[in-house]
C-alpha cells in the first residue's frame, strides 16, 4: 500500500492491527471494551537522523507501546505516526 505521505527524520507510519473481536473461548468482545492494539505493520519510514539510520523497513510487523504515537487519518484510513524509538520490537 503506497501513501502520498513521507514521514520526516526518525518517524514511521504504522497501520494498527484490528483489535480482537472474539476471545479464544469464543466470547464476542463489544467495541466499547476492546483494547487498543499494540501491533501493526509499518507502511512508511522516514530517512532517519544523521547519526542514527532507521532499523525498521516498510512491511515489518512491529510491537509498540500502548500509548505510543499520534492517531492520524489518511484517505479515510486510520494510522499511527510515531518515532522509531517508540517501537519495542519487530515480529
Amino acid at each position: 500500500m503506497a501513501l502520498n505521505v513521507k514521514p520526516l527524520a526518525d518517524r514511521v507510519i504504522i497501520k494498527p492491527s484490528s483489535a480482537e473481536s472474539v476471545t479464544a473461548a469464543g466470547i464476542i468482545i463489544p467495541d466499547t471494551v476492546k483494547e487498543k492494539p499494540q501491533k501493526g505493520e509499518v507502511i512508511a519510514v522516514g530517512s532517519g537522523k544523521k547519526d542514527e539510520p532507521m532499523t525498521v523497513k516498510v512491511g515489518d510487523v512491529v510491537l509498540y507501546g500502548k500509548y505510543a504515537g499520534t492517531e492520524i487519518q489518511i484517505d479515510g484510513n486510520d494510522y499511527l505516526i510515531m518515532r522509531e524509538s517508540d517501537i519495542l520490537a519487530i515480529i
